[in-house]
């Protein structure tokens, strides 16, 4: 321990296991100042063991306070000005706010839609400001950040159709953004992960491909864990060595076997199984863009994530697969505590780069 901050990050960036397979290139990274393994990242058992969340009593959900626990208050890692513009993008429906984080640039530049997460019914645009404000540092890209509609007071599709309308708005518009047309992506954390493939599977439908990179982080994309040929959720699947009890509690932390969290966010207009709203059960991803997924090794959504990854490449889309060892879910919140929530960004960023004209 008492390793600093920015020698973790260059441990993350240095110390990582990868394996190439089909068209999926997964890469493991090991917590930067700990041999262990099955067992939390110091920083986590640190924020879990000193922070008890008030988790309500079993069967009772406060829709407020719920929205209220979400987020952490995250730090600013950048090291240039990064400009701010807040915007309000039109749409039928009404004007969707969003926030435009632009690094300095002269040139047209790529950008890159992020949605955030929070269960389709929380969540903000002040979560996630400095993991977008550091985006559009590394990537020099201009990142948009989308306040879409939130159930249940806006149930399936209302957020969907916000993100996807805020994508076209952002082509449309890209001259006078003076953004690279064709050099557009989509991005998210758990919920926004899941909002920002189902875009892209819209794309698809439509018989477009503008959307040209993904980047899902720690995405949900199967609401009722509902067993596939490649996926069934099991706790097996978990290496726990140390701390059993408290990494339990972490994994399952997500499952909703109630079904609550689902029906909040679709409210009966749709069903489980919908791939706009389960994209693991998308019968057809052939054209999707190249994917980034990046998983947190202690959280439930791991293995749909995993699955999906996999469903990709087996569709020959070009597919990278991050699990940083050691984290739970929202690891990204933390933004300027966690190495792993810098060490994120930057390969969000990468995958951007890398994109061919």
């Amino acid at each position: 321990m008492g390793h600093s901050y920015e020698h973790l990050i260059d441990r993350l960036n240095q110390h990582q296991q990868l394996t190439r397979a089909n068209h999926l290139e997964t890469i493991i990274k090991p917590i930067p100042d700990s041999d262990r393994t099955g067992d939390l990242d110091p920083r986590v058992f640190a924020t879990l063991t000193t922070n008890h969340s008030g988790d309500e009593p079993d069967g009772e959900f406060n829709l407020a306070v719920a929205r209220a626990s979400m987020g952490w208050p995250n730090r600013d890692q950048t090291t240039t000005a990064i400009k701010t513009e807040y915007v309000k993008i039109p749409s039928v429906d009404g004007n969707i706010p969003a926030r435009l984080y632009r690094p300095h640039h002269t040139e047209s530049v790529p950008a890159i839609l992020f949605f955030h997460g929070g269960g389709f019914f929380g969540g903000t645009l002040e979560t996630v400001e400095n993991p977008c404000k550091l985006l559009a540092e590394r990537a020099n890209a201009v990142v948009i950040s989308v306040d879409y509609r939130l159930a249940p007071e806006h149930p399936f599709p209302a957020g969907l159709n916000d993100c996807y309308r805020a994508f076209e708005w952002v082509y449309d518009n890209a001259s006078e953004l003076n953004i690279l047309k064709n050099r557009i992506g989509v991005a998210g954390d758990s919920a926004g992960g899941n909002l920002a493939t189902a875009c892209c599977l819209m794309e698809q439908e439509r018989g477009k491909a503008r959307i040209r990179y993904q980047a899902l982080v720690y995405p949900v994309v199967n609401l009722g864990s509902i067993p596939t040929d490649d996926f069934e959720w099991t706790l097996d699947a978990y290496d726990i060595s140390n701390h059993h009890d408290l990494i339990r509690g972490v994994v399952l932390a997500l499952a909703d076997p109630d079904s609550l969290l689902n029906d909040l966010y679709l409210q009966g207009k749709a069903d489980v199984t919908h791939p706009l709203v389960s994209p693991l059960l998308a019968e057809d991803v052939t054209t999707l863009p190249p994917a980034l997924i990046v998983t947190a090794e202690y959280d439930y959504l791991r293995l749909e994530g995993e699955a999906y990854a996999r469903k990709l490449s087996e569709a020959g889309i070009p597919t990278r697969l991050i699990q940083y060892r050691g984290m739970d879910h929202a690891f990204m919140d933390k933004l300027g505590d966690y190495p792993q929530a810098e060490d994120c960004m930057n390969e969000i960023a990468k995958g951007l780069k890398e994109l061919t004209k």
